[in-house]
């Protein structure tokens, strides 16, 4: 019994080590040698560097070659590496399709592929991997819509596309991920945004910077009270802010409204933003005079209200 053990054991780790054997042969450029003398059969799998093997299991759950230069494509056979939880390849020069295997890592609970060279639509598959809590494409080339397969990952706690070439609506599916804590999609092409992001009840951080958003913020988002960062620094928001803005938004930190399009008076009560850090309200229409409730803002380290049409003292 022991014996077949260890064959299976062995059996499992060479399944991991042909996989990334695989990889290292689609690597073009690797200006730093890590991979190309360091993944060699003459050490153990376990020892590779960038390699992290399970201690229970001895199969590979981490691999994280980040910042190493590294050009090439992604091959089938990584997605062999079935005790995968963790699969970080940020800031190389990778391209080209990323396979449809790829939905066989059905442990992956983080990805990153920020920082590479990767183009065409975002693989539905990532909507399989039913485990993942944090997904990153952030500073790719991926363009067309977000597919709607990703609104199956309930676990998901961190979705980042921003700086990529998306566009269309940002889909009210978005609205089931009710995990979510952090939505970072800026730098994208998205004009329309959903009633339904209002409703995600434990959401931290929502960045939409550097879109084309048109239209009125939905009300919902100023009655998130879990909400520190708002940021929808340059788009083409119309229409006017709350008067109570602050109301249901006690833990905000940093609030970005400006390059944008929005109108009237700015809102006079502030007291209940007591954690405020930054407004930014510059570059709009707002008109009237600057309400005294943001001299109470004790916190604050930074305010913009230049480039309006605001009077008085």
């Amino acid at each position: 019994m022991a014996a077949s053990l260890i064959m299976a054991s062995q059996t499992n780790i060479s399944t991991d080590q042909s996989a990334l054997l695989a990889l290292k042969d689609r690597i073009t450029t690797d200006p730093q040698n890590m991979i190309l003398t360091n993944w060699s059969t003459t050490s153990p799998v376990c020892n590779w560097v960038g390699v992290t093997c399970g201690a229970r299991h001895h199969r590979v759950t981490f691999l994280n070659i980040s910042y190493f230069g590294l050009a090439g494509t992604i091959p089938p056979e990584l997605g062999n590496l079935s005790f995968l939880v963790e699969l970080l390849i940020k800031n190389n020069s990778f391209h080209g399709p990323l396979p449809q295997e790829s939905a066989r890592l059905q442990r992956l609970k983080f990805i990153s592929f920020r920082f590479n060279n990767f183009k065409g639509i975002i693989p539905s598959w990532f909507g399989s991997l039913s485990k993942l809590q944090a997904f990153d494409l952030y500073g790719n080339q991926f363009s067309g819509y977000i597919p709607a397969a990703i609104f199956n990952l309930s676990a998901l706690k961190v979705i980042n596309l921003s700086y990529n070439q998306l566009s269309g609506s940002i889909p009210k599916e978005i609205g089931n991920l009710t995990m979510l804590k952090e939505i970072k999609l800026d730098g994208n092409n998205f004009k329309e945004l959903p009633n339904e992001i209002g409703t995600l009840d434990q959401l931290e951080e929502l960045y939409l910077q550097f879109n084309a958003l048109q239209g009125p913020i939905p009300m919902a988002l100023f009655n998130m009270s879990s909400l520190i960062i708002l940021t929808f620094f340059r788009n083409n928001l119309t229409g006017s802010l709350p008067d109570n803005i602050c109301q249901h938004l006690p833990n905000i930190q940093e609030l970005s409204l400006a390059y944008n399009q929005f109108e009237g008076p700015l809102p006079s009560k502030w007291l209940p933003c007591t954690q405020l850090l930054s407004l930014q309200l510059g570059m709009n229409s707002f008109s009237g005079s600057i309400p005294t409730d943001i001299a109470n803002l004790t916190q604050i380290k930074m305010i913009s209200l230049s480039y309006n049409h605001l009077t008085g003292t």
